[in-house]
């Protein structure tokens, strides 16, 4: 029986889109892809979405066969199945084609910190950094001061985001605006530029400000923007 809001053709393409083009679920699916399982951490890979809309479109993904749920202890973790890996292709090639085709000044009217830094940290690369705990502090002047401050403590391979002080000393901080960071993050900017025209200050470990091509890796899809600043 065609469940309400199907498009009623046998075409694979729109039984597919019945599954993944509901407002959200492609986002879900990002973040699962990109190694999130946990219920909280994926509300802060889609922050704007409400708890219990996630919790219903994990449902409907699971009842579709493409995320699996599993109970560790006393917690719950969502894991793709493998017809749900098989859509890794299908959401890099939707980036790769919004990066290409989606004008990048409209992209960079939608700031958000929380999500620009959640994504920074789940693709930091900790090689080129000390081996020892580094904290690196992200300052953004403009915004007001419950979001203007963010930290990322590394510390034996394992990087942790947070919004308020660790009580760490800092090894480096980085001020800019929202929307350089985010520039530099989605490749539309080059870190060495915005250094060298003021845009975005270091201050702090030399070793580690020097290494900041290296270990702040850049968005997947960075590569395949056109004309970087």
């Amino acid at each position: 029986m065609l469940e309400r809001g199907g498009y009623g053709q046998f075409c694979p393409v729109s039984m597919a889109a019945e599954v993944l083009c509901t407002r959200w679920t492609t986002l879900i699916v990002r973040e699962l892809l990109a190694g999130t399982t946990r219920f909280n951490d994926l509300r802060r890979g889609v922050p704007r979405m409400s708890p219990a809309l996630l919790s219903k479109r994990l449902k409907e993904l699971e009842k579709a066969g493409v995320v699996t749920v599993a109970r560790n202890g006393g917690g719950v973790e969502y894991h793709l199945t493998p017809a749900g890996e098989d859509l890794r292709n299908i959401i890099m090639g939707l980036g790769i084609w919004g990066t290409r085709w989606v004008e990048s000044q409209l992209s960079l009217r939608n700031l958000d910190p929380s999500l620009l830094m959640w994504d920074i940290r789940r693709n930091l690369n900790p090689q080129p950094l000390p081996p020892r705990r580094c904290t690196i502090q992200f300052q953004y002047p403009e915004l007001p001061d419950s979001r203007q401050n963010w930290w990322l403590v590394v510390d034996s391979g394992s990087v942790d985001l947070c919004n308020f002080d660790p009580g760490f000393e800092i090894d480096l901080l980085l001020r800019s605006s929202l929307r350089t960071m985010t520039a530099i993050w989605m490749g539309v900017a080059k870190t060495h530029r915005e250094i060298d025209e003021g845009n975005l200050e270091l201050t702090g470990d030399p070793s580690i400000a020097g290494a900041i091509q290296k270990w702040l890796s850049l968005s997947p899809f960075a590569g395949h923007v056109v004309n970087a600043a």
